[in-house]
């Protein structure tokens, strides 16, 4: 794997990722996951549904950024992503988190494609903005589908740690275990990456769009320590 997308995949990247549990803290506080052996089933449904469309995404991004397109190909992923996110809840947590990686990321790798998608897109979804980075650094779009793929599951993996106080070891261990489905649903973003934004792949998940829309009425109502 390219190091950018390796670079990007870090919990210490500063892209603002740490305070988003990609549903997990809702789940939590519905008792739908109080043990480490509810996290498989959870980290593999969201690996397979959300996970699997960001990697679509950063791939298709990715491939963008090598070709330097023009920068209605930016407006259109970014209007195709919308399409396939219901959740008005997630569509404010990916451009969360799109922002924060932009902001950090223009620095480590400045470019005029950058540039481009910026202006095009001044608060871009998460994948969009990551697949675009790993492009422009020389990474391929299996290389920032993987990326985007890993984070699907990383991130709430390590809420569950924090909101549960459950062993990290064990659940560093069913990220692991993820690894063969987490290689076929990147190999299949990758597959896809240079077709038309309207014709991408768009797999649903509803359970975490009604998750992260209760979260957000949640967080209004009450302290909660992760934003989505």
């Amino acid at each position: 794997m390219d190091l950018s997308a390796v670079i990007l995949a870090d919990s210490r990247f500063p892209g603002g990722g740490h305070v988003h549990s990609g549903g997990l803290e809702e789940a939590v506080a519905r008792k739908l996951i109080a043990h480490e052996r509810d996290l498989p089933a959870f980290l593999s449904g969201r690996l397979r549904t959300a996970g699997a469309l960001a990697a679509v995404f950063a791939a298709a991004a990715a491939h963008a950024a090598s070709r330097n397109v023009h920068r209605g190909h930016w407006r259109l992923l970014d209007v195709e992503l919308d399409a396939r996110t219901p959740s008005v809840a997630q569509r404010e947590a990916s451009r969360a988190q799109g922002r924060g990686t932009a902001r950090a990321g223009r620095i480590s790798w400045p470019s005029p494609v950058l540039d481009g998608l910026i202006a095009a897109t001044p608060r871009p979804h998460h994948p969009i903005i990551l697949g675009a980075l790993v492009g422009v650094a020389g990474g391929s779009p299996l290389d920032a589908a993987s990326s985007a793929a890993y984070l699907a599951i990383s991130g709430p993996a390590s809420a569950a740690v924090r909101l549960l106080g459950l062993d990290p070891f064990a659940v560093n261990a069913v990220v692991a275990q993820l690894s063969g489905a987490l290689h076929a649903v990147a190999g299949r973003a990758a597959a896809v990456a240079g077709d038309a934004p309207a014709d991408l792949p768009s797999p649903g998940s509803p359970a975490l769009d009604l998750l992260a829309e209760a979260h957000a009425r949640h967080h209004k109502e009450e302290v909660r320590l992760f934003a989505s």
